[in-house]
């Protein structure tokens, strides 16, 4: 790999169109290993369409649904006798930590680790997806709001992590709103479709 952090190619006409919003780019140290430390390069997106439309419709402001996108670089690069497969499970591991501590610090509790999928992307890698449910009490109703969340990791031209969560119920639903806009309709499948389409799109 590339030893200067480079950002994934995500899809962006589509994520413009969804309504997602850039709200952060960062480049961090996320790991280390005993030979190397691991660098991420992370593009972070929030359905900003939702959010404004929540909003509007009932007076509360929430992040409904995010999704991001991580290239990992390694510093020094690995050495040649290193394959990506030799890297892979500590890359996944680390990834799937990562997650759930991503959700405790957004608020979220209950945070549990659920099935596992694979899918192949639309470059033609073969990606590991991982589950995780959680759930976060809204302060200004009585409701919760339950998410589940979705992580894949896989090895294509890099090593890349793209994951993303959405709520468990229509936003309207949650809300309790009689005749909520488009988008606060959109049911858990919906969001489920868009959320994989987005983590295969991920180069």
């Amino acid at each position: 790999m590339a030893d200067d952090a480079s950002f994934p190619g995500v899809p962006a006409e589509r994520l413009s169109e969804g309504g997602w919003d850039l709200t952060d780019e960062r480049v961090e140290t996320v790991f280390r290993l005993p030979t190397a430390s691991v660098t991420g390069a992370t593009c972070v997106y929030d359905d900003v369409r939702t959010r404004e439309k929540a909003v509007d419709a009932a007076d509360i402001d929430q992040q409904w649904r995010f999704f991001f996108a991580t290239a990992l670089t390694f510093k020094p690069p690995l050495a040649p006798g290193i394959g990506p497969a030799m890297i892979l499970p500590t890359v996944r591991s680390e990834a799937l930590k990562a997650f759930a501590d991503e959700l405790r610090e957004r608020g979220f509790e209950d945070v549990e680790r659920g099935r596992r999928e694979r899918i192949r992307t639309d470059s033609g890698d073969r990606a590991r997806l991982r589950t995780y449910t959680a759930s976060l009490p809204l302060d200004e109703t009585d409701e919760t709001l339950s998410i589940t969340g979705w992580v894949g990791i896989w090895h294509g031209s890099g090593f890349r992590i793209a994951a993303g969560a959405y709520p468990n119920r229509a936003v309207g639903d949650i809300l309790g709103l009689s005749d909520p806009p488009e988008p606060l309709t959109r049911q858990s499948h919906e969001y489920r479709e868009e959320l994989l389409a987005l983590i295969r799109a991920v180069e």
